[in-house]
């Protein structure tokens, strides 16, 4: 395992987003930002596709920046035989984005993901919610992906949703998505594939390094975080996104730390969406609170 990399000397930030996805900035624009904000090593990480790599790259080599060919790919975890199945993401660096049996591997698990958004906008209508139609189909024809805040966004453009939203305090896509669109809320629904073990193996297949994202953004009890960590370890995943620009002191010492003690790869990012985002407008703003990250061959791109 290669020696721990110290965060300060890298300036990293391991996860953006784009319009190929859920992002505001089109890929050459969120590397851009990157670059001005002072990142020297960034990874776009849209969701279940590779469509702005080869942007980034080329964007990357201009502003003087390494770009890490990158995925965050939405995977099912069963979290045992008791528990109930749960959405997490796992992240692929490094993935070879001109593999074609991955491309192929991706359009598969993208297709079920549209289904899926589909399925909940369906949910929404029964629950009296009107969509923007024309904004979703435009997306669809356009063969772009379509995920929770496409649907969110076409919500609140609907006039006739308006009072109602006021009245639920609702204002902007992540307000929209906590109260509808995620597990336990009214029109939640889960996918089908891929499982965790298959997005682990996918990305391994293109020659990548598989790390699950932000984990106490999905799982709030440490006690099971940890054991999943412990779960993931065993299907031979690479590391965790330890330094996370919503964990606490706490939670990012208990992850980085376990990291640590199985040897396994500690990444960091602020989940860049653009720079109106309320949660997630601002590169490197996450904190490292004086632990070392590991990234391990991700690091090797700054050489």
């Amino acid at each position: 395992m290669p020696e721990p990399t110290a965060a300060g000397s890298l300036q990293f930030d391991l996860q953006s987003h784009s319009t190929r996805s859920d992002g505001a900035l089109e890929p050459a624009e969120v590397v851009a930002a990157a670059a001005q904000a002072g990142v020297k090593l960034l990874a776009l990480t849209d969701h279940d596709t590779l469509a702005g790599v080869p942007e980034a790259l080329k964007a990357g080599a201009e502003h003087g920046m390494a770009v890490v060919p990158a995925i965050e790919i939405s995977a099912i975890d069963g979290g045992g035989e008791s528990a109930t199945a749960r959405e997490l993401h796992i992240l692929g660096y490094l993935v070879d984005h001109t593999d074609p049996e991955f491309t192929t591997t991706l359009a598969g698990f993208l297709a079920d993901r549209e289904q899926r958004t589909l399925r909940m906008g369906e949910s929404l209508r029964a629950l009296g919610i009107e969509l923007d139609e024309q904004a979703i189909s435009a997306r669809v024809s356009a063969g772009e992906p379509i995920g929770r805040p496409h649907l969110a966004e076409a919500a609140l453009s609907h006039p006739a949703n308006a009072q109602r939203l006021r009245e639920e305090e609702i204002d902007d896509v992540g307000s929209f998505i906590r109260a509808y669109l995620i597990e336990g809320r009214p029109a939640f629904g889960l996918r089908v594939t891929p499982t965790v073990a298959e997005a682990i193996r996918a990305i391994h297949a293109a020659g990548g390094v598989a790390i699950w994202a932000h984990p106490f953004w999905d799982v709030s009890d440490p006690v099971e975080v940890l054991a999943t960590i412990g779960r993931f370890r065993a299907l031979r995943i690479d590391g965790v996104e330890a330094f996370y620009v919503t964990h606490t002191p706490e939670q990012t010492k208990l992850l980085a730390n376990r990291c640590r003690e199985l040897e396994m790869l500690s990444t960091g990012s602020a989940d860049f969406h653009g720079p109106d985002n309320r949660l997630f407008s601002r590169f490197m703003a996450f904190e490292t609170y004086g632990l070392e990250p590991n990234l391990g061959p991700i690091a090797a791109l700054l050489n």
